[in-house]
């Protein structure tokens, strides 16, 4: 007899951690690249992927 079972994955946490360490890249970058435009390309890039992290968490976490 079969049995139904709830399956919960961790795309969320997994999706949400590499994310951030992509923001978290970005966000090295602009420290690095201070007064040059490779600092806003960081903010740019940290910015976004810390949205899409956001974004991760809500849609994956159960």
């Amino acid at each position: 007899m079969a049995t139904q079972s709830e399956s919960s994955t961790d795309v969320g946490v997994g999706l949400t951690l590499a994310l951030g360490a992509i923001a978290t890249i970005g966000a090295a970058l602009m420290l690095v690249g201070a007064p040059e435009i490779e600092a806003a390309w960081g903010f740019g890039i940290a910015i976004v992927f810390a949205a899409l992290a956001i974004v991760a968490v809500h849609l994956y976490w159960d």
